[in-house]
């Protein structure tokens, strides 16, 4: 900015305690926001199905409410948030179809609410658009009905943020100011390191314009969302110290690594790249990654020309400060960490588009439509090929966890059991067992435990393709169940049960 930062402060300042032109037109009423969520939560039901099988870290997080599973080893990085989201239907029913149909209406519900919380700020027109957008791209799709953090991260930053501007424009309205805490408990409750990331801009803009009321409230906001995360860090880990740094090493190391290209591989329907190797996907998948910048920084000149800079500044930097830890600090990528970014980007991207559509005049209107049109229309081919590609291939890998899990039944593991080895936590989850880890990131055992539970119950080990077993497992009995070895520790005795 030519003019400096205090300039643009005392502009911000100017143009926050008067509303938007036309704001009260734009006010009549919130049931335009209810479209595209409704769109949203019918789409996933449809495309997605709620007879998807839970996934790895979908297992993780309801595995600690259920009463019919045993609890998976909970590691450093996670919080309890997504657990709290489905305990209302996982405490209870053990039912993937009924879990499922619970947080698609539960997300689209969400999307509202994060629409709804941004307007006055910007006209219904362009806020309807920024949702279907984000609700369009397959990541916010497949996410949306699974027992994820991302996806309620994102709807939190839209929220936090869109009612931080809202009582900037009117600070005697206590409805938006209520707006910032929840959201910021929201972000705090699913993942709080990620909630510090997208709210150190809004932090700084309180702190600057000496804003006391909205520092609180949302400070306040991400205090209380964190606070079962720092409690169980000096309960668990030793100190909230100890758990950053164990969630760091969980996370292969957080620093300075570029991970541009491991999240450009994810794009093509990778749930997680870890290790990041193989072939780019076509460069017709990636090309809306290149294209949302260019509109979101266009979204910021329209703002600038229409003295309006402030709300879309505010949600571009922090989409970027959201972004910046998962493109330039780990060593992998999986699409959904990038969701609070994509969410955050798609107001200043749909006001380009509407800017694109109505500013050209004369004979260049028509056809800077069309292209616009044909765009868009590219762009949702692209998302749902990707989807539909994507939970195909997620169907049929969790599929092979429920008939390994058959299996292992009719070789006599039964619950109570304990599962080891390649891949033991789905399995167990899908076998009703415990599941058990003596090295890497789960480590949650030792071999010694694993030998006195098999004098007790069931005992399978996994071994993956190319693999080896423990050494405790040399010695038992041998299967092959597909690709996988299992070996199941010998049968206790009678006088060794109990």
């Amino acid at each position: 900015m030519t003019d400096g930062t205090g300039a643009l402060l005392a502009g911000t300042r100017r143009a926050g305690h008067r509303p938007a032109p036309g704001a009260s037109r734009r006010t009549r009423g919130a049931w335009p926001f209810a479209v595209p969520a409704a769109v949203f939560t019918l789409a996933q039901l449809a495309l997605v199905r709620p007879v998807l099988g839970l996934g790895w870290d979908e297992i993780v997080y309801i595995s600690q409410v259920t009463s019919h599973h045993p609890a998976a080893f909970f590691s450093a990085p996670r919080s309890r948030g997504v657990s709290l989201l489905v305990a209302p239907v996982a405490s209870w029913s053990s039912s993937t179809v009924l879990l499922r149909v619970h947080l698609a209406v539960l997300s689209g519900l969400g999307l509202y609410l994060a629409l709804r919380s941004w307007r006055g700020l910007f006209p219904t027109r362009v806020l309807v658009t920024a949702g279907a957008f984000f609700a369009s791209l397959w990541v916010t799709l497949f996410y949306g009905p699974q027992a994820m953090p991302n996806y309620w991260v994102a709807t939190g930053a839209l929220i936090t943020t869109g009612c931080f501007l809202r009582h900037r424009v009117d600070r005697s309205a206590g409805g938006p100011l209520w707006g910032v805490v929840a959201g910021a408990v929201l972000m705090a409750l699913m993942r709080p390191t990620d909630a510090v990331w997208v709210a150190v801009p809004l932090l700084v803009l309180a702190l600057a314009g000496r804003h006391g009321r909205l520092l609180l409230a949302l400070v306040g906001g991400l205090v209380a969302g964190a606070a079962e995360w720092v409690i169980e860090a000096y309960a668990g880990f030793g100190g909230l110290g100890e758990r950053l740094a164990e969630a760091s090493r969980v996370q292969g190391g957080l620093g300075v690594q570029i991970a541009v290209g491991d999240q450009l591989r994810s794009l093509g329907g990778r749930a997680l790249c870890r290790p990041c190797t193989g072939p780019m996907p076509h460069p017709v998948i990636t090309l809306w990654w290149f294209v949302l910048p260019v509109l979101a920084v266009l979204g910021l000149i329209v703002a600038v020309r229409a003295r309006r800079t402030l709300c879309t500044l505010v949600p571009l930097v922090c989409a970027t400060t959201a972004a910046l830890p998962y493109l330039f600090m780990i060593g992998y990528a999986a699409p959904r960490f990038l969701q609070p970014a994509y969410a955050l980007l798609a107001i200043p991207v749909a006001d380009a588009l509407w800017y694109l559509l109505t500013a050209p005049r004369g004979r260049w209107r028509p056809t800077v439509g069309a292209l616009v049109a044909l765009g868009l229309a590219g762009h949702l081919t692209v998302q749902l090929a990707v989807l539909v590609h994507t939970v195909d291939r997620n169907t049929d890998s969790r599929r092979d966890w429920a008939r390994m899990a058959g299996r292992l039944h009719r070789l006599g593991v039964r619950p109570p059991c304990l599962i080891t080895g390649h891949e033991a936590i789905p399995v167990g989850y899908y076998a009703g067992c415990s599941s058990g880890a003596t090295a890497g990131n789960n480590e949650n055992t030792t071999a010694a435990e694993i030998l006195r539970t098999a004098d007790r119950i069931p005992v399978a080990t996994l071994t993956g393709p190319g693999g080896t077993p423990p050494g405790y497992a040399r010695a038992w009995p041998a299967h092959r169940i597909g690709d996988l070895q299992v070996r199941i520790a010998p049968a206790p005795g009678p006088g060794t049960a109990g």
